[in-house]
């Protein structure tokens, strides 16, 4: 009698569940552990910039009611019956808490590091809106926010910030906000219009809030607004190219939040040196419209690289492991890129969000298409709306925020709001004894530009000189879904790397030749073997 298909499935199931067990899985690539640094810091990070002192100055809006932070006597804001703290400044190395005193309302703002250190925050809404913001970084715990009244000329809500060669900040865009000024005004107070603005400017939604800028190798600057791009000579005020619309014609940027890097910038000390900027995630169109009425339309699980240097540019589209809307997008010491927090649906602002993306990716741009996204492993925590990323000088990743909420919320919601602040290790720190350890120059050198210098360093086991580089990453100001002033250089070598004896060695690299390659200020300086990078050290380039 011939056996049944019931038997014959009955007899194959559980070889079948044996050879499945053998085949890869998506976990089994994963890397990367999580550690909670503190469960509370008692205000959600809504922004967050890591200055040269190593400490996270970290803020969140001021007007949602009490936070779970407390200001010393004496440090509440004037005119105000509210004496908790909406800002804090975190301590790396101590893991510790200073509650700041932010005297008015910085609710989605934007900001940058001047050359000297000094965090330079802009705008917020209501009372806030034409703000600026200092933060002087200091040792001795007694610096705090100084407040400049009507330091803009415009209203900048949802603006996007950029460090200039020649050292001021340029403000981009805002709420109702088709233009851009500078700051500090010393040189130029004007305002001057950005019809791209307007023309990305999508009816009743817009679309086009917290736009990408990145500094182009030229000198200009990259705008993305909505789904496309322009490079713009801010010195004449006039739009030298027009990118191509981003394929698909979905909307990246704020509401639709998806996230963007420039890409390292490597040999650039040639003549035809090229940029790269890459775009991951975001909302489709109408999905905000559609999300107010209830229904989550799935987010775009494309990432879009252009090399915004060619003289007829294109999009190449890549396909992501998941979708994902509200992601940071963080580059590492070793030139790969972190995907971390997000929605896998519905978009950015109140209540809009849904499925969480608890799993990050590292996305490794010089591979070819097809094998640059590798799984790492999740994290148990939401991180939705108003959370951040930003790396810290150790190569870990600092993670916080998330309030989808008008109010602090913790009870009785989909997604309470998050106080926690937690750190993602990527699989580059398993082994420390693997890692190079920079020896000279000292952490808080000063270096000049094309400034060609030594970096000493300890190594254990066999150097490979052929897998050796050196980077020099700037610190981002991160705030919806965006970091702004990231920057990756591959410094050049010079000779051979030297064996000095004992496990240490010397290589000779020279710093960028000009403010347009990387602009005044402190940056981590990091030795990079077999895409483990060393502890980054703190450098001043002038």
């Amino acid at each position: 009698m011939k056996p049944s298909l019931i038997n014959i499935l009955s007899f194959l199931f559980p070889i079948i569940l044996f050879l499945s067990s053998l085949l890869p899985s998506p976990t089994d690539a994963a890397g990367g552990r999580w550690q909670l640094l503190q469960p509370s810091i008692g205000i959600s990070a809504m922004h967050m910039q890591l200055l040269n002192n190593d400490r996270v100055v970290v803020f969140d809006r001021t007007d949602f009611g009490l936070s779970n932070l407390s200001l010393a006597v004496g440090k509440c804001p004037k005119n105000s019956k509210d004496c908790t703290a909406h800002s804090a400044e975190y301590n790396v190395a101590t893991n510790t808490l200073r509650p700041l005193t932010v005297q008015t309302n910085v609710w989605c703002s934007s900001g940058s590091v001047m050359a000297d250190g000094t965090l330079v925050q802009t705008g917020g809404s209501f009372e806030g809106e034409r703000r600026v913001r200092l933060f002087k970084p200091c040792s001795d715990n007694t610096c705090d926010w100084q407040e400049v009244n009507l330091g803009l000329a415009k209203s900048r809500w949802y603006a996007t910030n950029h460090i200039l060669p020649d050292g001021r900040e340029i403000i981009i865009g805002g709420r109702r906000q088709f233009n851009y000024e500078f700051y500090p005004k010393t040189i130029d107070n004007k305002v001057y219009d950005l019809p791209f603005l307007a023309q990305t400017n999508d009816k009743g939604i817009e679309n086009n809030l917290y736009p990408f800028v990145f500094l182009n190798v030229d000198g200009n600057l990259f705008v993305f607004a909505n789904n496309r791009a322009i490079l713009l000579d801010y010195v004449k005020n006039q739009v030298v190219k027009t990118y191509p619309q981003i394929p698909g014609g979905d909307p990246r940027s704020y509401p639709s939040s998806g996230s963007a890097v420039l890409l390292p910038l490597k040999n650039i000390q040639a003549k035809n040196l090229e940029a790269e900027v890459l775009i991951c995630g975001g909302a489709p169109k109408g999905s905000f419209t559609q999300a107010m009425k209830g229904k989550f339309i799935p987010a775009l699980n494309t990432c879009a690289r252009i090399k915004i240097t060619d003289p007829t540019p294109n999009w190449v589209v890549e396909t992501m492991p998941s979708a994902r809307v509200m992601g940071d997008m963080t580059l590492l010491p070793n030139g790969n890129v972190l995907l971390v927090n997000g929605a896998g649906a519905g978009t950015a602002s109140w209540e809009l969000g849904r499925d969480p993306v608890l799993t990050p990716v590292i996305y490794r741009p010089g591979n070819i298409i097809g094998s640059r996204f590798e799984l790492q492993n999740p994290t148990t925590i939401p991180r939705m709306y108003h959370s951040t990323a930003v790396l810290l000088r150790d190569g870990r990743i600092l993670v916080g925020g998330s309030n989808p909420h008008s109010g602090y919320e913790f009870t009785g919601v989909l997604f309470p709001t998050e106080l926690s602040l937690e750190a993602f290790s990527p699989s580059y720190l398993d082994n420390p004894n693997l890692r190079p350890r920079i020896v000279l120059p000292a952490s808080q050198t000063n270096l000049k530009y094309s400034q060609r210098f030594s970096v000493r360093f300890r190594l254990t086991g066999k150097l490979d000189p052929n897998s050796l580089s050196t980077t020099m990453v700037s610190p981002s100001f991160t705030t919806h879904a965006f970091s702004m002033n990231q920057r990756l250089l591959v410094l050049p070598t010079t000779g051979q790397v030297k064996n000095l004896g004992k496990s240490t060695y010397q290589v000779d690299v020279t710093t960028p030749s000009s403010g347009v390659l990387a602009p005044s200020g402190y940056y981590l300086l990091f030795v990079v073997h077999r895409e483990i990078p060393s502890q980054g050290i703190w450098v001043q380039i002038n």
